[in-house]
């Protein structure tokens, strides 16, 4: 993502630490960091590794708040939550902010799971937002790629989302298209060969997830 860069992350995490620290629920939970500099340093890279995939932070987050274990609650990932989708939104574009908003959600779902073997933080439908949306295609535009088959790489779910006429989807080595209609949408899941095939005029529109959207479709 071209606009998201180090410097960003570590504004960000600064602006969202800072809201932390004073926060009722979450800042009891961080009294015991001694050395704030340090700390923000090692969270900075630790965002810019999970994000940038830059190999910073050598660390292991979840055997820290493992350590501190008994200084957490349930419910406390729900407001850490809360708080970054606040701070990236306010500071991020809405595409940045979608993304570091969903890797946060993974996290939060990982680590209470370990510590306490629920998965309740998995966000829900309403929490779910595409990290990239495409132009709206049309039959005149449409890449041919599309209609030849391809497929997404292993963690990239996308939604294809009509707006006027209809399309057919093929997936894997089925013959029988399902007919996508106007107002409808279909998704597409990772590592499997899809293609489109269209009739008339059409508009549609691509969405990315790193997850399933499948309960943003009906």
């Amino acid at each position: 993502m071209a606009g998201l860069d180090q410097k960003k992350i570590e504004q960000v995490v600064r602006r969202f630490y800072d809201r932390v620290r004073v926060d009722g629920q979450l800042g009891p939970v961080f009294s015991v960091v001694e050395d704030w500099d340090e700390h923000l340093a090692r969270l900075s890279e630790f965002w810019s590794s999970v994000t940038l995939m830059t190999g910073q932070y050598k660390g292991n987050p979840l055997a820290m708040h493992l350590i501190h274990m008994n200084r957490f609650k349930p419910e406390m990932f729900e407001r850490w939550l809360t708080l970054w989708k606040a701070t990236t939104s306010e500071m991020l574009t809405s595409e940045e902010a979608s993304l570091l908003q969903a890797k946060a959600a993974r996290i939060a779902t990982r680590f209470r799971m370990a510590m306490f073997g629920t998965r309740e933080t998995a966000p829900q439908a309403s929490d779910l937002r595409p990290y990239k949306t495409s132009c709206e295609f049309t039959h005149q535009n449409l890449p041919p790629v599309l209609l030849r088959g391809h497929r997404l790489d292993q963690k990239t779910w996308a939604v294809v989302r009509v707006s006027t006429g209809d399309i057919r989807y093929f997936e894997g080595e089925s013959s029988n298209g399902r007919l996508i209609g106007a107002g409808t949408a279909v998704v597409v899941r990772p590592d499997t060969p899809h293609r489109l095939e269209i009739a008339g005029p059409v508009a549609l529109t691509f969405e990315f997830y790193d997850r399933n959207p499948a309960t943003l479709v009906h």
